[in-house]
């Protein structure tokens, strides 16, 4: 192992493990998170017209939900110990900070959408209808409130606020916890992760329903679902989009470096315009590039004609505040995450569109091409929201804490061989589990529900979802 390990740093080691087990955790949060709404509604639908189809959509999109919520329970509740394992200096700076948001989602939300998530699994039969329904949408509400305090956590470490620092233990201690709760960058950014998750669920449902479609199976379930499917995906594609740009001129603001990086603009300049696409090297030799006039100053300002600070100009700034070292994070790695992310969000809102269109037309259910292009992308948002956060959280580079505490000097003092064990064994473990999550989501989705007889349902009511 030693010899394996020769020069690899526990930091990069403890990065790496840090990145494999938070994009895979991050695959299932935004599909939670919309699938529960979602059902929410299939179900509301449901109650309120009596229809069997509502009911046997429910179903099959309530069995889908429980799968995904239960790996996510699971990878999450990892992904919170490797504060104490590899970022013990991290835990000790912003324990006093990071600490209350984490403690209320575990004691507020996550026990209220697991409460009622349990009363909507097996209240069947057993409470009201009325009472049955409101338990999926107050699950619904605790998988929202769960985002609310994570989002809020990390979007002090992208613009802290409300804090001070222990001039005598040197740790940053909060001062004002509504100021965390209202940071600016928590706003636009749980707005964003919010319409994302609703995207990702609506792109999902909307996906497996138009599979099931183009088969001729079930036509009444998945064609109302699709129905739902497109609707939600359009409204969500807006907000996502719009938010998303509302946060790239917040970030001009707060992170500039951020922005100067995704379009590596290397020189301040005004009037800026942006890169489509770049064959060959980002330093400023390209072997091919398109560019569109001007654009990136409306990204970054709002304004035609607007100036972008470059990033020799910005490492020069942030050399003289913080002292020497290199602030310009992983360019490439950058330009493309924001591209894919963008365009795909593109594709997106672009499927929610045409599917409107169609749907006004009466024509959804009978269009082969468009079946076939939303099936394909079921994987689009997984992507998009995969490689949000890795710009998001690269971008934020050399810091772990924004202007406060670099990534260096957060990682905890271990032998780089325990740190290469765990991420090993989590690698191994996260492979096992999205192997077996793969499998039972893909057998279940094949398969349309079946209705249920009056006596199955009175049996055993706890299997209708």
């Amino acid at each position: 192992m030693s010899a394996l390990l020769a020069g690899i740093s526990t930091l990069t080691l403890a990065r790496w493990q840090f990145a494999v087990t938070t994009v895979f955790h991050f695959l299932f949060v935004p599909l939670t998170i919309g699938l529960s709404l979602l059902v929410a509604i299939l179900q509301t639908a449901a109650y309120r017209t009596g229809d069997e189809a509502w009911e046997r959509a429910t179903r099959f999109f309530g069995k889908l939900f429980l799968v995904n919520f239960a790996i996510g329970v699971v990878t999450g509740i990892v992904q919170e110990f490797q504060f104490g394992m590899d970022w013990s200096r991290y835990s000790v700076f912003v324990g006093n900070i990071f600490g209350a948001p984490l403690a209320i989602e575990g004691l507020l939300a996550f026990f209220m959408e697991s409460t009622f998530l349990g009363v909507w699994i097996f209240g069947r039969g057993r409470v009201s209808p009325r009472v049955h329904v409101l338990s999926i949408w107050l699950a619904s509400l605790g998988t929202i409130l769960s985002a609310a305090f994570i989002v809020a956590a990390n979007a002090w470490m992208q613009h802290p606020v409300g804090y001070a620092i222990d001039p005598r233990t040197h740790q940053a201690v909060m001062t004002n916890f509504w100021a965390v709760m209202t940071n600016s960058t928590f706003v636009l950014e749980y707005g964003h992760v919010l319409f994302a998750a609703f995207l990702t669920g609506a792109a999902f449902l909307l996906g497996v329903a138009a599979w099931h479609l183009r088969r001729g199976h079930d036509t009444a379930a998945f064609a109302k679902a699709a129905r739902v499917g497109v609707v939600v995906v359009l409204i969500a594609a807006v907000g996502t989009i719009f938010l998303g740009d509302s946060q790239g001129k917040q970030m001009e603001t707060q992170q500039p470096m951020k922005m100067a990086a995704a379009e590596a603009l290397y020189d301040t300049t005004s009037a800026a315009s942006f890169s489509l696409l770049t064959i060959g090297n980002l330093s400023g030799n390209p072997i091919f590039q398109v560019r569109v006039p001007h654009i990136l100053s409306v990204l970054a300002t709002n304004t035609w004609d607007g100036q972008v600070e470059g990033i020799h100009q910005l490492q020069a700034q942030a050399t003289k505040k913080y002292g020497a070292g290199s602030y310009v994070p992983v360019i490439w790695l950058l330009y493309w995450t924001f591209r894919i992310m963008v365009g795909l969000g593109i594709l997106l809102l672009a499927l929610g569109a045409i599917g409107l269109w169609l749907m006004r037309k009466r024509r959804l259910e009978q269009s082969p091409r468009f079946l076939r292009f939303a099936a394909w992308m079921i994987l689009a948002p997984f992507i998009a929201n995969s490689v949000g956060w890795i710009f998001t959280e690269v971008g934020r580079q050399p810091w772990v804490v924004y202007g406060l505490l670099k990534t260096s000097n957060a990682v905890s003092v271990i032998s780089p061989g325990y740190v290469a064990t765990s991420l090993i064994g989590f690698t191994a473990i996260y492979t096992v589990l999205a192997i077996i999550e793969i499998a039972l989501m893909i057998r279940l989705a094949r398969i349309p529900e079946a209705p249920l007889s009056p006596a199955e349902a009175e049996a055993a009511p706890e299997l209708v979802y």
